[in-house]
């Protein structure tokens, strides 16, 4: 299996206090044959002074790059990373358990390489000094393309997928995206297949300065929400997402899912769509709450 080539994307700003950590878990992997590829996004810390050292060891390919956001500078590693059997995203702050490529690989290497694939796992809290906080609760519903209109299952750290999905992505770099991930986990679950690994693969840490929200309580999840999704309007990003996906692969979608993705892309609000997706017979979301949530703001016209 060590004959299948896979290739690590990291990007990285401002990162130095837990780099090392992440890519030597990287580089201690059970995995053999591994390459990394970090594009700096213009870091004004010492993270480009830890990752020439690794360069200079021939350990990393780097990119220094001009601050471009995370999205930007994930998607130009796709573009110009080249060729590989298998990729995997990479945040800058975690640290992998030394399993955690080999356990994908080999379960990937079970499914139709002929179509899009994405692996996930489930993976566990730790705090900024790597001490264990909680494991993070397994979803109870498998991947759907529904589900990935209006959610992203798959995190970009816990991310591996095949050739196939590569080069659909390298092929159509989207100007709009909420997200690598989220584009990712919606390619592959409309074109091929999502597969859910319930264990755990990644030590997930949660400081103040994370990019996601990850390992919020209850209320301060909600609060952050309610400013996200509403007061910011973030919803007007995932429309325009939808519809640049529809211009990119709505034709290669199934029957149904053409449909379904057809509710989302209007230029206009539509009551009889947002009365067709508001009723719609099968769930988008995988809490009750959540599905609440989403038909309401399917509703009042903000998705």
């Amino acid at each position: 299996m060590n004959d299948k080539k896979i290739k690590v994307l990291l990007s990285t700003y401002n990162g130095a206090n837990y780099i090392k950590e992440q890519i030597d878990s990287i580089l201690e992997q059970t995995y053999g044959n591994i390459e990394i590829y970090v594009r700096d996004d213009g870091s004004k810390d010492h993270t480009l002074k830890i990752l020439e050292e690794y360069e200079k060891k021939k350990l990393i390919h780097l990119e220094k790059g001009q601050n471009a956001g995370f999205i930007k500078s994930f998607f130009s590693l796709v573009k110009n990373c080249g060729d590989a059997d298998y990729f995997a995203f990479c945040d800058q702050d975690d640290v992998w358990m030394k399993d955690k490529i080999e356990r994908a690989i080999k379960i990937l290497e079970g499914r139709d390489s002929t179509k899009p694939l994405l692996y996930f796992s489930d993976y566990e809290f730790y705090d900024e000094k790597m001490n264990f906080v909680e494991r993070v609760k397994s979803y109870k519903k498998p991947p759907t393309f529904r589900n990935s209109l209006v959610d992203c299952m798959s995190l970009g750290f816990n991310s591996v997928f095949n050739r196939v999905a590569w080069e659909k992505m390298a092929g159509n770099i989207p100007d709009h995206s909420c997200g690598h991930d989220w584009w990712t986990y919606m390619l592959c679950a409309g074109l091929g297949e999502v597969i859910y690994d319930r264990q755990s693969t990644v030590k997930y840490r949660r400081h103040g300065k994370s990019v996601s929200p990850g390992g919020m309580d209850f209320v301060k999840f909600q609060l952050w929400r309610i400013k996200k999704f509403i007061v910011n309007d973030y919803f007007k990003n995932v429309r325009l997402q939808l519809r640049e996906f529809e211009s990119l692969y709505g034709k290669e979608l199934s029957g149904e899912n053409q449909k379904l993705l057809g509710l989302f892309t209007g230029e206009r609000y539509n009551l009889i769509s947002a009365l067709k997706k508001a009723f719609y017979m099968k769930p988008f979301r995988h809490r009750i709450f959540d599905e609440i949530a989403i038909r309401c703001m399917f509703l009042i016209g903000k998705l």
